[in-house]
């Protein structure tokens, strides 16, 4: 009974987290509000996750494992390293358009991961994780690898950040992408 009550807590301080972040941003989540949200007392939260970096740690975490098996059904069928990282941009680009949470995090607000300063400390070892299947397919080396991560971060962040009508829809966002990104990784081998 206890491990049913805890995974269910767990769950419900979770799915509150995300509520509020998509209400209010990662400015709306502090511990008494995700208690009042989820129906807990702050001590479970605080027993369960110890900070409210941990909660919304983890609820972002759970959100991208879910929408990080839609990118990788996205970029499954590709066969240049290329066209790897251009799946994978469009895609995260309509996640983050599909999911208002994950909207949230292009505000520039205190307490967005995104703009915190350790940012690119936590992006190059998780977009290395989701790259790294280009290895396996033999679409890039181990050395490639990398670079090839440090280029996908940076455009990545900005495409997604930061819209305009030259990259608007797919179709030329993968245009633009093909365009540029195909040169600096032919350039990488």
């Amino acid at each position: 009974m206890g491990d049913t009550f805890l995974v269910r807590s767990q769950q419900k301080i979770l799915g509150a987290a995300l509520g509020l972040i998509e209400g209010g941003g990662f400015e709306a989540v502090n511990i008494a509000a995700v208690a009042t949200a989820a129906g807990v007392s702050r001590q479970t939260v605080y027993s369960i996750f110890g900070t409210r970096e941990e909660v919304v740690s983890q609820a972002m975490g759970g959100l991208a494992v879910e929408v990080l098996g839609e990118i990788t059904a996205q970029v499954e069928s590709v066969d240049t390293a290329c066209d790897y990282v251009v799946e994978f941009i469009v895609a995260a680009r309509t996640a983050v358009r599909a999911h208002p949470v994950l909207a949230t995090l292009l505000l520039a607000e205190r307490g967005n991961p995104v703009f915190d300063l350790e940012m690119m400390s936590r992006a190059i070892p998780f977009a290395g994780q989701m790259l790294a299947p280009m290895v396996e397919r033999g679409l890039a080396t181990e050395a490639e690898l990398d670079e090839i991560v440090e280029i996908a971060v940076r455009l990545g962040l900005s495409v997604v950040a930061f819209d305009s009508d030259l990259v608007h829809s797919d179709d030329s966002l993968r245009a633009f992408l093909s365009r540029w990104l195909g040169p600096a990784i032919r350039s990488t081998s």
